[in-house]
C-alpha cells in the first residue's frame, strides 16, 4: 500500500521579536531589534498510509497545528522534506490542493454572510466540479451530516455544531482523498460530535479516504484511528 503522507526530518522555526525597555530601548528597536529563533516543529518524521485514519495527538504548543499547516501548503518548512499524495505541498500547489480537503476547527472556509449552498456552489467552481460529480456526491453528503435544512441560511445564522456539519461537507465537495481535520469536533455537544464520528467512519470505508486528525478528545482517536502518532514539547515523535 502506498503512502499518502511522507514526512522527514520535518522542521519549523519562527522568528520573534522582543523589544527593548524604555525611550532609550524603544529608540534603538528603531534600528536593531533583538531576534530569537523559536522551534515549533523539531525534526520529526512519520508516515500515513492511503486509507489510513490516523490520530496526532500532544500538548498544547507541540506543534500540532504548524505541522497541519505544513502537510497543507499553508506554511513553508524551514527544512525536512514533505510528500502528501506524491507531491511537494508548496510546489506543486495549484494541482496539490485538489487531492486534499481541510478543516480547521476554529476557521471557516464558508462564507459568513451568504447562503451555505451558496459557499458549496463557489466551491464547485473554485475545485472544477462537474454538476454530474457534484450531485452524485453531495447529495450523500448533505443527507447524512442531515444539512439540508440548513442550505438557505447564511453561516453566521448557525450554531457552531451546524456550522462545523457544514464545513465538514465543504472540504468534501471536491470528494479528495486525503482529509486534515484539525479539532473538527472542538466545543461541539455529544449528539453532534456522534454524527461527525459516524460520518468519517462511513466515508473511509466507502471512499478510502485517508484522515488525519488531530484533537484533545481521546474520544474521537478511540472512535476513529486504527493508529496514533504522539508528539510532545521539543517534537519528539511515538507512533
Amino acid at each position: 500500500m502506498n503512502n499518502a503522507i511522507e514526512v522527514e526530518k520535518l522542521r519549523k522555526e519562527f522568528k520573534v521579536y522582543s523589544s527593548r525597555k524604555g525611550l532609550k530601548g524603544a529608540f534603538r528597536d528603531l534600528f536593531t531589534r533583538n531576534e530569537r529563533i523559536i522551534p515549533a516543529v523539531n525534526d520529526i518524521s512519520f508516515k500515513v498510509k492511503q486509507g489510513e485514519m490516523v490520530g496526532y495527538i500532544g500538548e498544547n504548543g507541540a506543534g500540532k497545528s504548524t505541522t497541519i499547516k505544513m502537510l497543507t501548503g499553508i506554511l513553508t518548512p524551514t527544512s525536512g522534506q514533505i510528500v502528501v499524495n506524491g507531491m511537494n505541498p508548496h510546489k506543486d500547489r495549484e494541482k496539490f490542493v485538489q487531492t486534499i480537503g481541510v478543516v480547521f476547527g476554529q476557521r471557516s472556509q464558508l462564507w459568513w454572510d451568504i447562503a451555505v449552498q451558496e459557499s458549496f456552489r463557489l466551491l464547485k467552481k473554485v475545485y472544477k466540479v462537474t454538476d454530474e460529480q457534484y450531485d452524485s456526491h453531495m447529495n450523500h453528503v448533505i443527507k447524512t451530516l442531515d444539512i439540508e435544512p440548513l442550505l438557505d441560511k447564511p453561516v453566521r445564522k448557525l450554531s457552531l455544531g451546524q456550522r462545523m456539519r457544514c464545513e465538514l461537507a465543504a472540504a468534501l465537495i471536491h470528494n479528495p482523498p486525503l482529509l486534515f481535520l484539525d479539532e473538527p469536533t472542538i466545543g461541539l455537544d455529544v449528539l453532534v460530535k456522534l454524527k461527525i464520528r459516524e460520518f468519517l467512519k462511513e466515508i473511509n470505508e466507502k471512499y478510502h479516504t485517508t484522515i488525519l486528525l488531530t484533537t484533545h478528545d481521546l474520544s474521537d482517536i478511540e472512535a476513529l484511528c486504527e493508529r496514533v502518532i504522539v508528539t510532545y514539547l521539543y517534537n519528539y515523535i511515538c507512533t
